[in-house]
């Protein structure tokens, strides 16, 4: 193999493909990328056994080739060559290593055989569509913040994707619980995922997906089966397990009765949940709220540190309202807002309440209360 290609698009690529590789694995093939050259492309290919990340660069290849060295390894030396430097990677049949040059700069590198390295069998994908990179992203970014870390309830580790009607209107819906705070988003459904299956996509795999679409405003290819999923977006490709169970029947509590509402100042909320939280205990992180007609007080009560009150004008004309939240899931939700104000929809001190987004009629989150 013998290929010379620019340091910006090796460096680019090999930012996308290395994120999936751990810095410590007990399979030595597993810290590898894997190098394929041929017809003036490099293919970089690395894997968790979990997920892929496969990108095609256009390169210069005198001769074609493959092999796998250290995935770090190759990215540190890369990202510390000078910019607009050409690198030449260069591999002997008989060698044992590769050999990178870049101007006065020479590394031999340790290889370990192309025959090793894992390949993630994909199998047939029943399902093929394309959705637009933007509304991926919003996807991810408004529900991944609810995704569980309970990994003993590994079936809310990842997003919910599934085909759902919302007024008699297909749409592909993503949600996200730990059981405390659920997250739900929406958008129509695109053409080709009629009929797909509820898939449980893992949440290492809803981080790369977020850094494949982050700077994207094109489209992404779907394809979809019942335990795999991949997502390809120009040269880059990335294919991934699905988490094999049963995500809840989370419709269930998404409170249909709420009738108590509430609207407030989304920034002046948060700066005021922020501030009364600096006495709640780390444990607990509880804000009390009482509400009556048009007026807000929250409030901390700390016998380690002390308490703290705040007041805000509200839109409220109900019967008053005591009831409690974690400060920091509070604060998740609000972040999530397009709009400047948040609408709560409020029951009792025990039930679930709803946060709507009134800048986004496809998004919805719920909170359970704490007792305070």
């Amino acid at each position: 193999m013998r290929l010379t290609i620019d340091r910006g698009a090796l460096l680019k690529a090999l930012n996308h493909v290395t994120s999936v590789v751990e810095r410590r694995n007990t399979i030595p093939i597993l810290s590898n990328v894997l190098l394929s050259a041929d017809n003036n492309r490099l293919k970089l290919t690395a894997t968790d056994l979990e997920r892929e990340v496969v990108e095609t660069v256009p390169t210069s290849v005198s001769q074609a080739g493959g092999t796998t060295v250290s995935a770090h390894m190759l990215h540190d030396i890369v990202r510390k060559l000078p910019d607009g430097a050409d690198v030449e990677l260069t591999r002997g049949e008989e060698e044992g290593r590769m050999t990178l040059s870049s101007g006065q700069s020479r590394f031999a590198l340790q290889v370990l055989p192309v025959e090793d390295f894992p390949s993630l069998d994909a199998g047939e994908m029943e399902f093929q569509f394309s959705a637009g990179a933007k509304d991926l992203r919003r996807l991810i970014e408004k529900t991944r913040f609810a995704i569980s870390t309970e990994e003993t309830r590994y079936y809310l580790n990842g997003i919910y994707f599934h085909a759902a009607s919302t007024d008699e209107v297909d749409m592909l819906r993503a949600v996200a619980t730990d059981g405390h705070r659920l997250a739900q988003v929406e958008l129509e459904l695109p053409k080709g995922a009629e009929g797909i299956p509820g898939v449980i996509v893992p949440r290492k795999t809803v981080v790369e997906l977020h850094k494949l679409v982050e700077d994207s405003d094109g489209s992404v290819e779907i394809e979809l089966s019942s335990s795999k999923i991949r997502f390809t977006t120009g040269d880059l490709v990335l294919t991934s397990k699905l988490i094999d169970g049963t995500f809840p029947d989370y419709d269930r509590v998404i409170p249909k009765d709420n009738d108590k509402s509430m609207i407030v100042s989304k920034a002046g909320f948060s700066q005021a949940v922020d501030r009364v939280s600096t006495l709640s205990s780390d444990k607990g992180r509880a804000v009390k709220f009482n509400i009556e007609d048009g007026k807000l007080t929250l409030s901390v009560n700390n016998p380690d540190s002390g308490s703290a009150t705040e007041e805000l004008s509200v839109e409220y004309d109900s019967d008053p309202l005591e009831i409690g939240f974690n400060a920091r899931y509070l604060l998740d939700i609000s972040g999530q807002l397009d709009s400047d104000t948040a609408h709560f929809k409020l029951s009792d001190p025990g039930s679930p309440t709803m946060v709507l987004d009134e800048s986004d009629s496809g998004a919805l989150y719920v909170l359970m209360p704490m007792r305070v």
